[in-house]
């Protein structure tokens, strides 16, 4: 827990942030971390409006199975199947963390105290079955500032369009390349004329779409470390906050446009950009980095609670690192082109790996809950 003292002593750069029209997001969710009070806490004291999570945010809480005895024994006295064991519990974490932001949700107008959770990832590359699930989280969670996650896959595209029009807000996860984002901003609104369309108040949904950062370094400095030559070296730790500053951009010039314009007229909600994969991934560089370097009016920053905690302690919040970064940004990326180093083949490389460690985090939280109602006597299918 934090105490009054500690968040009076830090708070100071995360509310910086949120006045730079950053909201901050926690990246991680536990059913310990729910009933002990610590997210109220960050809630509270850490300027936290809203909770993101994944397979594997899931897989690490469920899996240690701590928080989760209770349901299991009762899931297994039912004869669940493991399936249903493990939505019945994602669920239940989601439902009780948007019942403690539902006052954010209020306050914002359903902008902030949201939370997410993520479609099957081995759905990834089927759009009916991602609608259908999509559909049925929301109707498990039941609550309104529920965003429901669909992978940024070819298949989830239309998906997103669907649940959009359908009235339901959506977190579009794992962009990684500045065409992918176009064209999720194009399923939006899509989705948005959909709705519209069918005769739903568009002032009630809501999206953000989840650009991946650290990622994106992760494996252009490899390949540029590789190469080891000075100019090559001296591009290490650019490609991906250049990535970001641009899908910044055609934020922008899309939110200008007069498609746009209609929408907002009806009542419309912007879409906006997440930074996502936030936590920096070599020691080399300064643990807020992506913080840091990511404030534009109108975006979102989920954090783990390692770099939250770094940026309340010495993050360096001076106002927009963005919008005057576009020329600088369109020639570090072309400057690793120049390299050899494929953007396009790099960005379809972490989106297959981005699915894959999903489906792989998946699975071993289902190997895990069906180990849990084995033990308990059931034969879990």
């Amino acid at each position: 827990m934090i105490t009054v003292t500690e968040a009076t002593a830090t708070a100071g750069a995360l509310k910086r942030l949120s006045d730079e029209g950053v909201s901050i997001w926690l990246d991680d969710l536990s059913r310990r971390r729910i009933e002990s009070g610590g997210l109220a806490g960050l809630v509270a004291t850490r300027n936290v409006v809203g909770v993101t999570t994944n397979p594997s945010i899931f897989q690490a809480a469920i899996g240690s199975g701590v928080g989760y005895e209770e349901q299991l024994a009762d899931l297994a006295v039912r004869g669940v199947t493991v399936d249903e064991a493990v939505r019945m519990m994602t669920t239940a974490d989601v439902r009780a963390a948007a019942d403690v932001l539902r006052p954010v949700y209020e306050a914002s107008g359903g902008r902030d105290g949201r939370v997410s959770i993520e479609v099957d990832p081995r759905l990834a590359h089927d759009t009916a079955a991602t609608v259908a699930e999509a559909r049925q989280l929301a109707w498990l969670v039941d609550r309104p500032n529920v965003m429901i996650k669909i992978p940024a896959t070819k298949a989830g595209l239309p998906a997103i369009t669907e649940v959009i029009g359908a009235g339901i807000s959506v977190n579009v996860t794992l962009i990684f390349s500045l065409e992918r984002y176009r064209e999720v901003t194009d399923a939006y609104l899509a989705g948005l004329e959909k709705a519209r369309a069918a005769g739903l108040g568009l002032s009630a949904i809501h999206s953000v779409a989840s650009f991946f950062v650290s990622r994106v370094d992760s494996e252009i400095d490899k390949r540029l470390t590789l190469l080891g030559t000075d100019e090559a070296l001296a591009l290490k730790g650019r490609a991906a906050l250049a990535n970001a500053r641009l899908a910044y951009e055609a934020y922008e010039q899309v939110f200008d446009g007069e498609r746009w314009q209609a929408l907002e007229g009806a009542g419309a909600n912007r879409q906006r950009p997440l930074w996502a994969s936030t936590g920096v991934k070599d020691p080399a560089y300064k643990d807020t980095l992506y913080v840091d370097e990511l404030v534009a009016p109108g975006t979102v920053n989920t954090m783990p609670e390692a770099t939250l905690n770094a940026v309340a302690d010495h993050g360096d919040v001076r106002g927009d690192t963005v919008t005057g970064g576009y020329d600088r940004a369109r020639a570090d990326l072309a400057a690793v082109e120049r390299l050899g180093i494929a953007y396009d083949e790099v960005v379809r490389q972490l989106e297959d790996e981005g699915v894959a460690k999903f489906e792989v985090a998946w699975q071993d939280l289902l190997d895990a809950v069906t180990k849990s109602l084995n033990s308990k006597g059931v034969d879990a299918e």
